[in-house]
């Protein structure tokens, strides 16, 4: 993130969600750029708020605080007009590619459709070349142009999802677990046509996973989420090499080594309680299932800090050393 401007800003974002007589603290003041072309990594398990977080970006859910910054100017405070244009400039790919198309459309139909919403062809004729040309972007061969979802495979859906998503030449793109709903052969053709199509078009990514492997060749940079909260933040390469949140260790020894060294290596099997994301008091959230935890961890808030340049952590242990 060394671009003087960032395209994208998060300033102290928050999404939390009224339980009886609570609150549920979702996304609980999140910042972070990032920079024109780049890729920011959200990393963490099911419930940590990865998705609410990408979905309040865009204004899918409607934020509870904070600023998102694009360009330097406030989405969250942004009309209904001036949402609609921003809506061209921001998308989201979701994970299960089935569900987010309309069963009843071919590949044309569903490729179509957010042209002729947004106007940005004024009838079919108009629409096709571009039709033709958004499915030879992804890799769609013609011979598909008149299926229906349900005839594809996965991966070929997940191809229309993305043409969708491209067809109204977005700038920032939120990328919502878009591989984990497909085979690991097809993960791979579809994490690299993301990058290509980023290299080609100049896209700017949101990758959000719960699989860091996943995250590591494609994120410049990575965000490693808990609970609703940031607890380490870093360059993909200095995250890898010097990880320092507890999380964040036993997130990476999950993933599994594919070399003589891994066998037999155990990756690290979290204990404890997770902690309720309802009303949270102060102290760090991951306390409960943390072996290092002590009572200063539990009684007091503990801040993001920088601990390298560009590396921040949450962790009172960062502190001291």
């Amino acid at each position: 993130m060394h671009d003087m401007t960032p395209l994208i800003e998060a300033v102290d974002i928050k999404k939390y969600y009224p339980v009886k007589k609570h609150m549920l603290h979702a996304v609980d003041g999140l910042n972070f750029s990032i920079g024109a072309g780049k890729t920011l990594g959200v990393v963490g398990e099911s419930g940590c708020g990865k998705s609410t977080l990408g979905k309040t970006m865009i204004r899918l859910i409607e934020p509870t605080g904070g600023r998102l910054l694009y360009r330097g100017r406030d989405v969250f405070a942004m009309n209904k007009r001036e949402m609609k244009e921003m809506r061209k400039k921001m998308n989201i790919i979701f994970q299960d590619p089935y569900s987010s198309l309309d069963p009843r459309m071919t590949v044309m139909e569903s490729i179509m459709e957010p042209l002729l919403l947004t106007k940005m062809c004024s009838g079919k004729q108009e629409a096709l070349p571009r039709v033709r040309e958004l499915m030879e972007l992804v890799g769609l061969s013609e011979r598909v142009a008149s299926a229906y979802p349900h005839e594809l495979d996965g991966g070929r859906r997940q191809r229309v999802g993305i043409a969708r998503t491209l067809s109204v030449r977005p700038e920032f793109i939120v990328c919502d677990e878009p591989v984990s709903a497909l085979d690991v052969s097809i993960q791979a053709q579809i994490l690299n046509l993301l990058m290509d199509l980023q290299e080609e078009l100049g896209l700017t990514y949101m990758f959000i996973t719960h699989d860091l492997s996943v995250v590591r060749h494609i994120s410049d940079d990575i965000l490693v989420m808990y609970r609703g909260v940031c607890v380490e933040q870093a360059e993909t390469e200095e995250l890898f090499e010097n990880p320092v949140h507890p999380y964040t260790k036993a997130l990476l020894s999950a993933i599994p080594e594919p070399s003589v060294e891994g066998i037999g290596r155990e990756p690290e099997i979290l204990q404890g309680e997770v902690s309720s994301p309802i009303d949270p008091g102060p102290g760090c959230r991951f306390a409960g299932r943390c072996q290092h935890c002590t009572q200063a961890c539990t009684t007091q808030t503990i801040p993001l800090v920088e601990i390298a340049p560009g590396h921040k952590a949450a962790c009172i242990r960062c502190r001291k050393e």
